[in-house]
């Protein structure tokens, strides 16, 4: 069992707001539950309240968060179908202030207590750390946002405060940062954010807002932003954090997100998962049941896995009509630990299995964060679930010295090539890379360092929730317009996906009267093959998917919260 210091205190359900138009933001009040004349006396009462914090991090959301843009699920999300429309209730549209309300009323009172200095300073880099967060999710999704720094009343005229320009809210979010490097533990740990925690943060944030600002506006201030980003990830280089590898590249992927407890080598924060906690999640019901969401990964994403070569697989001949079996063959050995490919076996066992049709739609299974067979029951996996990484870290170091013109080979070698490493796979050479078609395709004519990058980190963090955010930022959202296309079929009828002589399954217009054992029948009903008989699987043919670049990288205001306020304005093509 795991032993965590881990507080999930009753305080917070006092806490929460479940309302956050301009009344209903104020209805329920922090104070009414804790008087600061009474709490915010001791160490103990600020852990306590502090410890509420850890409920905003984003769970399960990791996994699914990257469905519709590299994973398909069982229906095509509003955003991706060209179907979202203004929200009207600020819980519609996420624009929700309950949790900025209970950090900032924190710092309201946290220096009331009778402890010292740096004490208290550890604690309210804590509380800033959840506020950085808090704004930068807001940012990716709303862009301008009101910024508030205090708890606000009834009263507070800057309920009707107009949207904060975008660079003063991020000047903010990296204020935040800062203080809760300078003044947090550097004792690493799991479940509790450290110095090493915000530096992973600040990393994170500043190569998003760096790219963001070089792609959509060319604005000259990506360049500070972007080295900032390095020098964050680079502070972390002498951490003590490492890749978690046994010298099995061809399982130590999986392994380390099949662990019920957190790599402590690998994990900079890590969302806690224990049946001593009565707290559980759902990835192996997700992923192997077909009542659930059946995420299936895309032709796309396969094709980007290099050969074990270091080649591209778009240059192999006659790549794209490659069979299953054939296109899984010397490939990157994270592809069989990210998708079931030949010869997979669940953890603990000795059956071999092959792609459950039933479950994911497109052909390509999911088998990241998958656990045994004992956790197969609805919400009883236990698995720790990723919220900062040390690989993340070495590809956002990569990633800000690429888009500086400054990813030498020394670089590459102290960063992206570590990751390589641990899969088993050749290193990147700088000055000897061989161009790759697809890359091309997604991204255009961009420099073959940076194109790279972006292949690795595609591969790497894949389903943990990143995928989505950096076509936001690279603007590149076109790509979510695109068919979402899985596994090639040379025909209808059976396939053989294992390549042991037998049928696996079978493409069919409707199921036989007389079956064959141990063959799926994928029946079309509604899909479609990419050139009618033959093609890669279509799952959703007739949903017309749209991006509008002047409006989808922007969500909508809620327009109840503009008719309280006047003074916020709505996002572009959303009126």
């Amino acid at each position: 069992m795991k032993k965590v210091s881990y507080y999930i205190p009753l305080l917070l359900s006092g806490l929460a707001l479940m309302s956050s138009c301009q009344k209903d933001f104020l209805d329920k009040a922090p104070q009414t539950e804790v008087e600061p004349g009474k709490f915010f006396n001791t160490e103990k009462d600020l852990e306590i309240y502090t410890n509420g914090f850890y409920a905003y991090l984003p769970g399960t959301s990791v996994y699914s968060d990257d469905w519709n843009s590299d994973n398909v699920e069982s229906s095509n999300s509003d955003l991706v179908a060209g179907r979202l429309t203004l929200p009207t209730s600020a819980g519609d549209a996420g624009w929700t202030w309950d949790r900025l309300r209970n950090i900032n009323f924190f710092l309201e009172n946290y220096s009331r207590a009778n402890t010292p200095a740096e004490t208290k300073a550890r604690y309210a880099g804590i509380a800033r750390f959840f506020r950085a967060n808090f704004y930068f999710d807001k940012v990716k999704r709303f862009g301008d946002v009101p910024w508030y720094s205090t708890s606000l009343n009834e009263s507070s005229p800057e309920l009707y405060n107009p949207r904060t320009p975008r660079k003063q809210v991020m000047d903010s979010i990296i204020a935040d940062i800062n203080y809760a490097i300078d003044h947090l533990s550097a004792t690493r740990s799991i479940s509790r954010v450290t110095k090493w925690t915000a530096l992973a943060l600040k990393a994170r944030v500043c190569l998003y807002e760096g790219t963001y600002r070089k792609y959509h506006f060319n604005d000259p201030s990506s360049k500070t932003l972007l080295e900032e980003a390095a020098d964050a990830a680079s502070a972390l280089f002498t951490s003590g954090y490492k890749l978690y590898s046994t010298g099995r590249p061809d399982k130590d992927y999986l392994n380390l997100f099949a662990a019920d407890a957190a790599n402590t080598d690998e994990f900079i924060l890590a969302e806690v998962y224990d049946n001593a906690l009565q707290k559980r999640h759902a990835a192996n019901g997700v992923f192997t049941v077909s009542t659930l969401a059946l995420p299936g990964y895309t032709k796309s994403f396969v094709d980007g896995f290099l050969m074990s070569d270091g080649t591209p697989f778009s240059a192999q001949p006659g790549y794209a009509t490659k069979t299953f079996f054939e296109e899984t063959q010397n490939r990157d050995p994270r592809m069989a630990q990210i998708i079931r490919t030949p010869g997979y076996m669940r953890t603990g066992t000795t059956r071999k299995l092959v792609t459950d049709f039933t479950v994911s739609l497109t052909g390509y299974q999911g088998v990241k964060f998958v656990t045994g067979t004992d956790q197969d029951a609805y919400n009883t996996n236990t698995n720790d679930l990723p919220v900062f990484r040390y690989a993340e870290v070495l590809l956002n170091y990569a990633e800000a010295k690429a888009e500086l013109g400054e990813l030498t080979q020394a670089e590459a070698d102290r960063s992206v090539n570590l990751i390589r490493a641990r899969a088993g796979m050749p290193p990147l050479k700088v000055d000897n890379i061989i161009s790759d078609p697809q890359l091309v395709d997604l991204y255009g004519n961009l420099p073959p360092v940076i194109l790279e990058v972006r292949r690795e980190r595609r591969i790497e963090l894949a389903a943990e929730g990143f995928r989505y955010q950096d076509l936001m930022r690279w603007k590149k959202g076109a790509l979510l317009a695109r068919t979402f296309y899985g596994m090639y079929c040379p025909a209808k009828g059976e396939m053989d996906l294992d390549g042991d002589g037998s049928p696996d399954v079978a493409i069919v217009d409707k199921k036989p009267d007389v079956t064959k054992p141990n063959v799926q029948y994928y029946i079309m009903n509604d899909k479609q093959l990419s050139e009618g008989t033959k093609g890669n699987l279509v799952v959703f043919p007739s949903v017309k998917k749209t991006f509008i670049e002047e409006k989808n990288y922007l969500f909508p205001l809620p327009t109840n919260e503009i008719l309280l306020n006047p003074a916020l304005t709505q996002n572009p093509g959303w009126k």
